[in-house]
């Protein structure tokens, strides 16, 4: 099979052979899957990582150890829990402390023509629903952790820091809050795909004050993938206020830590989340993704793919199979 590869910073195509599927794992053809901003980290270094990426898909099912599944569409939960912790047990998969997690540790992810996921990790893609909308499910999840970590009031006044994908899909779903939910970014271009949600966007420039006052957020969220974007998102929470954390990158932050103490923040780290409640949202058209895409490329096509990909300002790339 086609599968991109990811080895001391470079992204080559390789013909690999058709990943083994365990007790209990269906075997997967990829249809559609996302580049991300945490792929772009893997290939500069995070987590040390080498191999297959990607994270974000829709597939077929092609073998199962339930023959009901066989053909199904689905998309896929990417902690894989060891299933004997007390972590699992409490139902906490994605903190198992043995985990692998697709695409990122020790698991093949999704940029390949195949990849194997334990059964109970699937969710089935509704049939109404097209493979371009199903692949955001995982992003999607990502922003709908933030209502379950955190209990948003609609008088809230919440800023986003940062105008990536992950950006724009978390205004929306905190929009569905009515909180006053407004969006920094350095982009025009991506600020304006958010017309008409209600979400207030600002664009700001390198070097210019913050369009927004200082400890004016009851919540912001640092989603801006570099070390610079925490200091704007902390410049503008207000003492008592939540600051989430969304942002994987390899560098370390230079974070004074008195100054939250004194202001009594409080800091939350947020990852992956829930899939029925993500496919609820895109199945009833809660959240708009197709706006996002930028490009779809064949897998054999992956290094161009991946160099779109990190084009400063660059949308959603999509990658599907060649051929």
């Amino acid at each position: 099979m086609k599968a991109i590869f990811l080895e001391n910073g470079t992204v080559s195509v390789r013909d690999m052979p058709m990943p083994e599927r365990p007790p209990h794992h269906a075997l997967l053809r990829m249809r559609l899957a996302g580049i991300c901003d945490t792929d772009l980290q893997l290939q500069r270094g995070y987590y040390g990582f080498e191999g297959v990426p990607g994270h974000e898909f829709v597939a077929e099912v092609v073998e199962a150890p339930d023959e009901a599944l066989i053909g199904a569409r689905v998309v896929g939960e990417i902690n894989l829990g060891c299933g004997a912790c007390d972590w699992c047990r409490r139902g906490m998969q994605r903190h198992c402390p043995n985990r692998t997690v697709l695409g990122i540790v020790n698991h093949p992810g999704a940029h390949a023509e195949y990849l194997t996921l334990p059964v109970e990790n699937l969710h089935r893609v509704p049939d109404s629903m097209p493979d371009d909308v199903a692949v955001f499910t995982e992003p999607v999840a990502a922003a709908c952790e933030i209502l379950e970590q955190v209990h948003v009031a609609p008088t809230w006044n919440i800023a986003i820091v940062g105008d990536g994908k992950l950006g724009l899909l978390i205004a929306q779903v905190l929009r569905l809050t009515g909180a006053n939910v407004h969006l920094l970014g350095h982009h025009a271009h991506k600020l304006a795909l958010l017309e008409g949600t209600g979400v207030q966007t600002h664009l700001v420039h390198e070097g210019e004050d913050l369009p927004l006052p200082r400890h004016w957020a009851d919540m912001v969220v640092e989603v801006t993938g570099n070390p610079s974007g925490f200091a704007t998102a902390r410049a503008l929470v207000r003492p008592r206020g939540v600051f989430v954390l969304k942002s994987t990158f390899k560098e370390r932050l230079d974070l004074w830590l008195a100054d939250i103490v004194v202001d009594e923040i409080t800091i939350v780290g947020s990852r992956c989340g829930p899939f029925d409640t993500a496919l609820r949202l895109l199945g009833e058209g809660l959240v708009n993704v197709r706006p996002l895409i930028e490009a779809t490329y064949p897998l054999d096509a992956g290094v161009r793919a991946y160099e779109h990909a990190a084009t400063r300002g660059a949308r959603k790339i999509l990658l599907r199979p060649s051929g």
